[in-house]
């Protein structure tokens, strides 16, 4: 449980500091205020801190301070504060507000006429108090997403008092970092549990950051490896854009997305949430190009994710698929897209034509080419049943499309 970046500037009292870089980033999590007495700080924090920047015990020229920045960012750090007056540090060197812009850490002006004891005192005592009130927050959402709850009327009244937004359908978001066996794999156990540890937090800060704005936003809920979304409004490919931003940003990792249906009560969480871990196993063992599988897409994968063997459904999809794929053309998968849209448009051929965007004699002559290809006639239930749920696992899969 922690305060924002955000939240600390605009704590009463605190009017003075001023943000200069890092906007973008306002929205991380600290941990901790810590207060740099030494030439670097990377060997003095652990991810999350608020570093507070003097100049008393050491000269902070730009040099150093460019240093500060780039082992803040290094470490993991929230933001970083630098106390500016005529003693010692007299401004910030636009080259320093420049590398922590583009680094995207926030940087802080502090003037020296506002006392440490007095901003240590007001983020000390609101680091609790928000502590307390996140608890309660993420608490109530914690059992009603595990159903274990001594009364929904009390939660509800709860959620009253801590302004919880429950009475809104949302649909449910599961994530989770991938790639963690391979971390630990290649790196010793303290290095891997150090970038295992600022990567969730990266992980946090970023779906926090997304929610800013969205319409009855509630906390992002942890529960162990699982982070969980409750969303009131969510496009597809809204979340298929958050995925590839957390591509970029957690590597060498990354986070897969599972979507429920929509739950139209608080009451229905529970169920919500398992399916949006079912389709999150589903995302994870397919690896969807978009990054997410939906609950409500899944039918049969939901049973092809229990077969151990993925060679098998790879198999499989050639068997049914290959031989009208041409890696030899410009086009190489111009017969599987329009085997697709015959399957999607349940066989109607106009409807599949207007679909591709083509003339309807251009579709018979690709059909006769799906035929004679791969030997199989599209009048045969037992063909299209397999081209059903070889295109399906096509779709999921990270195979090129033809654009």
């Amino acid at each position: 449980m922690s305060l924002s970046v955000e939240e600390i500037l605009r704590l009463p009292g605190l009017e003075s500091l001023v943000l200069r870089a890092g906007a973008r980033n306002v929205h991380r999590s600290v941990r901790w205020s810590y207060v740099a007495e030494n030439v670097g700080i990377a060997d003095w924090v652990m991810g999350g801190e608020l570093v507070f920047v003097t100049g008393i015990n050491h000269t902070r020229d730009e040099a150093n301070l460019l240093q500060l920045v780039r082992e803040g960012v290094a470490s993991g750090i929230a933001g970083i504060v630098i106390l500016t007056g005529d003693e010692f540090i007299r401004r910030i060197p636009q080259s320093v507000i420049h590398l922590a812009d583009v680094e995207g850490l926030p940087l802080i002006e502090q003037p020296y006429a506002l006392k440490m004891v007095i901003v240590t005192h007001l983020i000390g005592t609101a680091l609790v108090q928000m502590t307390q009130t996140k608890h309660s927050r993420r608490d109530i959402l914690g059992q009603l997403l595990s159903g274990d709850f001594p009364s929904l009327e009390i939660v509800r009244q709860r959620a009253r008092h801590l302004d919880l937004p429950l009475d809104v359908p949302r649909r449910l978001v599961a994530l989770r970092l991938s790639g963690v066996d391979t971390l630990f794999r290649e790196h010793s156990p303290e290095e891997a549990e150090r970038a295992l540890q600022l990567t969730r937090q990266r992980l946090l800060d970023h779906l926090e950051n997304w929610q800013q704005g969205r319409v009855d936003r509630l906390p992002v809920v942890v529960q162990g490896d699982l982070f969980v979304l409750l969303l009131a409004e969510v496009e597809r490919d809204e979340l298929a854009t958050l995925a590839g931003e957390l591509r970029q940003d957690l590597a060498p990792l990354c986070a897969f997305l599972g979507l429920s249906a929509r739950a139209d009560s608080c009451a229905e969480y529970p169920r919500a949430l398992l399916e949006a871990r079912q389709a999150l196993d589903v995302a994870e063992g397919l690896r969807p190009a978009a990054g997410l599988c939906d609950y409500r897409e899944l039918g049969v994968l939901r049973l092809l994710r229990a077969i151990p063997e993925r060679t098998v459904i790879d198999q499989f999809m050639k068997d049914t698929l290959g031989a009208l794929s041409d890696a030899g053309r410009k086009q190489p998968y111009l017969l599987v897209e329009t085997l697709d849209a015959l399957i999607q448009e349940g066989g109607n051929a106009l409807r599949a034509a207007q679909r591709l965007g083509i003339h309807r004699n251009t579709l018979n002559q690709r059909i006769a080419r799906i035929e004679n290809l791969s030997g199989q006639s599209l009048d045969d239930a037992q063909f299209r049943l397999n081209a059903s749920v070889a295109l399906l696992i096509w779709r999921m899969s990270n195979a090129p499309r033809h654009q």
